[in-house]
């Protein structure tokens, strides 16, 4: 898909999975594996490029240089995690502008005070609806195509209460935004209560965090709620560090990757996975 049939897949019926990503090999694995959009998690991004927890310690930058790299390798729409457009309106223009160079088919802006911090970690603080307003209506014409979605986040819940946080959610459906995100709903009333008040007017996002605030569902449970966009955006991160420490702790037991054999890729299927052989074929039409 493209950014255009993105915006057209999201008046269909049914939800639109979407699993972290956090480089160009862990989108194009994803998109090998069939998904209709991608979601490039802010926090998988801290976690894999600095080692560092999710406390707002990424730059515009890095978040602009890692979407670039995805977006030259797969075709799959992106959904960017922005955190609060890196600054006050302005930034948030320079933000939407950049990451909409980038590729971005969605870009998902905050409300959270500065330096901000994973939505299901507690200590959370958010800027007045005021402010937060300024920046998506900002974000909204800073933008180059409709096309290109904005998504409107709030982290109030966990500040100010499930009610100021649906009337947060409103005040910024009326800045023109494309979609809405209650971040770190408790309870599954909680859920059913911010897709009755926003399903039927603006797609609403689920967002699935293994051991977070929000209890886990599937996608068709949460599609059967009123959802229309549903991310894992950690757990790709989650599971390659799994899988690493048994990696890592084999070969350091081991000397050798000889009892890993069989949960590994060996040279041939990874290049065969990242494509070399049609890369390598491309390349002969060059040469001299």
């Amino acid at each position: 898909m493209t950014q255009s049939t993105l915006k057209q897949r999201l008046s269909q019926s049914g939800a639109v999975l979407a699993p972290g990503i956090y480089d160009a090999l862990s989108a194009l694995i994803a998109e090998q594996a069939g998904f209709e959009a991608l979601y490039l998690s802010g926090a998988s991004i801290a976690y894999t490029k600095l080692g560092r927890s999710d406390i707002g310690l990424t730059t515009f930058s890095e978040v602009e240089e890692t979407l670039a790299r995805i977006t030259e390798r797969v075709t799959t729409p992106v959904i960017v995690d922005a955190d609060t457009g890196f600054g006050n309106a302005l930034n948030t223009q320079r933000t939407v502008r950049g990451f909409e160079r980038a590729g971005a088919a969605m870009i998902q802006l905050e409300d959270q005070t500065f330096p901000k911090r994973c939505g299901h970690l507690s200590g959370k603080g958010v800027v007045p609806v005021a402010e937060m307003c300024g920046k998506l209506r900002a974000a909204v014409d800073a933008r180059h195509s409709a096309n290109t979605l904005i998504l409107a986040r709030t982290d109030a819940v966990a500040v100010e209460g499930l009610d100021a946080a649906l009337d947060r959610a409103e005040a910024y459906l009326e800045c023109g935004v494309d979609a809405l995100f209650v971040e770190a709903l408790r309870t599954p009333e909680q859920m059913d209560r911010a897709c009755a008040r926003f399903a039927s007017r603006i797609p609403l996002l689920a967002n699935m965090v293994e051991g977070g605030q929000t209890p886990i569902e599937s996608a068709d449970e949460l599609t059967r709620r009123g959802f229309k966009i549903v991310i894992f955006p950690g757990g790709t991160a989650r599971a390659a560090a799994h899988a690493l420490q048994g990696y890592y702790g084999s070969l350091k037991q081991a000397g050798t990757t000889a009892p890993w054999r069989d949960r590994m890729l060996d040279f041939d299927q990874l290049n065969d996975v990242i494509g070399t052989p049609a890369l390598l074929e491309q390349g002969k039409r060059y040469d001299a």
